[in-house]
């Protein structure tokens, strides 16, 4: 009797045909003859299928069972739909390595050519194609700058691991146009919040309804970089970012870090402090060559100090692309960027507050600012008149003889020498005329507000009315008028800016800055 209890098997129970029902032990070769003998029913006529079906499903008298007829057949027709899928991708792709020319290290080579997007529609083509496009070579240069939001950091996260130490180059962020040309002062900073085409973004939604990741770059975005002991970054050449919003100091000095053979940097929009990323680049990235950095918030970045300037001359030797837009400069420490680093070629301090171009004097005939090719101050609000037109003497005194670009363009004028309020041009100060004859192989801008923009509208031009122009012609530089001079005052200016200059208490502690006419020293350390 115990043998019998403690016997699980003697006292089985016999299972019941509606709860397990008997399913035929198929061997290969009939489950492939009754595959077949399956298929062979799609020459048959749709309705006659469905008869047969119905039939069928007459036959079982339990609902139960007819609901588990149709359930079966639903999931076998999907099975061998996917299987037929699957099979035709297989064909395709033996058929696409049969025909294609290409062997796959060309066809590699080819698809390392394309930008991101057009590489992720590849891959999406076929099986051979989507092998080619996972070499690490093809994600060398990463550019998943778009319009409007539509990457995150899961995505960045791929394309960064995929590359691993092929990586070379790498573009983020909102882009709200194509990038401009030489010379251009068009502002590439953009906010989510003032785009018409996502307006129904929601910023606070870190998933969609989907569950999916939203399209928001984040703090995080370049933590990559830093993975695997540093690998993705060794080799990283070019990072442009462009209005991350949710970037801060601390993550873009920490993906640096990992960057330390970075020739190429440009930030665009991102919130963070001037003088914390100068200093970050100074300690990291000390090959760096050109270096492009516009303001989120034109003019409220005044963080920059003298210290930041000599360890980025000091520590960045290469540099000869310099372009800091919007932030709250000052002429002397301006002046020790120009003078320290000797490589500088192109310069852009666009939109720039309180520099007045005093920083301009005997640069073109010294060391550091001789080698000068492209100098942009387009909209600067505190440039003087009067040094503007000390910057075309000094051109046409031969100094800045590798000039070719050069733009002292301001919308609302230059400013006068005593209130930069008043808003003056005169071409019989500056000589633009002389400069277009004797040096024809420069571009110079000078665009100023149109006629109707000054007061003294009756002390103007008498014959030809004065538009805003590129390039002056001869015509418009010679035509009759009292003085020659143009002048307008307003209390409110469009910059929004502060009273003064700004160069009056800025001066670090701890610097002696000697007098700008000076050829030989600018500051030394006490």
């Amino acid at each position: 009797m115990d043998t019998l209890l403690h016997s699980p098997s003697s006292m089985a129970k016999r299972p019941c045909p509606s709860q397990n029902p008997r399913i035929p032990n198929l061997n290969q070769l009939d489950r492939d003859q009754l595959l077949d003998t399956f298929l062979e029913f799609s020459d048959s006529p749709p309705f006659a299928i469905d008869l047969s079906f119905e039939r069928l499903l007459e036959s079982r008298s339990c609902d139960a069972d007819q609901t588990k007829l149709i359930d079966r057949a639903l999931q076998l027709g999907s099975v061998l739909l996917e299987a037929a899928k699957r099979s035709a991708r297989k064909r395709a792709s033996k058929h696409n390595s049969l025909t294609w020319a290409l062997p796959p290290d060309l066809t590699i080579k080819v698809f390392s050519m394309l930008d991101t997007q057009s590489l992720c529609y590849a891959a999406a083509t076929c099986s051979m194609f989507n092998k080619c496009a996972m070499d690490p070579s093809c994600y060398a240069n990463i550019d998943l700058t778009t319009v409007v939001p539509k990457v995150n950091n899961a995505v960045v996260s791929t394309m960064i691991h995929r590359a691993g130490k092929a990586l070379q180059s790498l573009k983020l962020g909102v882009v709200p146009g194509p990038t401009t040309p030489l010379g251009s002062c068009q502002p590439l900073v953009y906010t989510i919040r003032n785009s018409v085409d996502v307006s129904n973004f929601s910023w606070n939604d870190k998933r969609s309804r989907q569950g999916k990741e939203s399209s928001v770059l984040t703090r995080s975005c370049l933590s990559p970089l830093g993975g695997n002991s540093g690998a993705p970054g060794t080799l990283l050449r070019r990072l442009h970012l462009y209005n991350i919003e949710r970037m801060d100091n601390t993550s873009l000095c920490g993906a640096l870090v990992a960057c330390p053979f970075l020739l190429d940097l440009e930030i665009v929009g991102l919130h963070v402090e001037l003088r914390q990323t100068l200093q970050s680049v100074s300690a990291n990235c000390h090959l760096i060559e050109r270096l492009f950095f516009e303001s989120s918030k034109t003019g409220r970045d005044d963080s920059l100090k003298s210290p930041t300037c000599v360890d980025l001359m000091t520590d960045c030797p290469h540099l000869s692309s310099l372009a800091l837009r919007g932030f709250k400069l000052h002429d002397y420490k301006v002046r020790i960027l120009l003078k320290g680093l000797r490589k500088l070629k192109y310069v852009d301090f666009s939109t720039s507050y309180s520099i007045t171009g005093a920083f301009l004097r005997n640069l073109g005939s010294n060391t550091g600012g001789n080698l000068l090719e492209v100098l942009i101050l387009r909209d600067c609000m505190h440039l003087k008149m009067v040094e503007a037109a000390r910057l075309m003497t000094a051109v046409l005194a031969g100094d800045f003889k590798f000039l070719k670009h050069l733009d002292i363009s301001n919308r609302e004028g230059l400013a006068s020498e005593n209130d930069w309020y008043h808003r003056c041009y005169s071409t019989s100060t500056i000589p633009i005329r002389r400069v277009l004859e004797e040096r024809p192989n420069l571009c110079l801008l000078a665009e100023f507000p149109p006629e109707g923009s000054y007061a003294d509208i009756d002390q103007m031009f008498d014959s030809e009315p004065y538009s805003d122009i590129s390039l002056p012609s001869a015509s418009q530089m010679s035509s009759p008028s009292s003085d020659g001079s143009m002048f307008v005052s307003f209390s409110e200016s469009s910059y929004n800016s502060d009273h003064g200059s700004g160069n009056e208490d800025a001066r670090d502690a701890g610097y002696v800055i000697y007098d700008e006419s000076s050829d030989e020293v600018d500051y030394v350390a006490v």
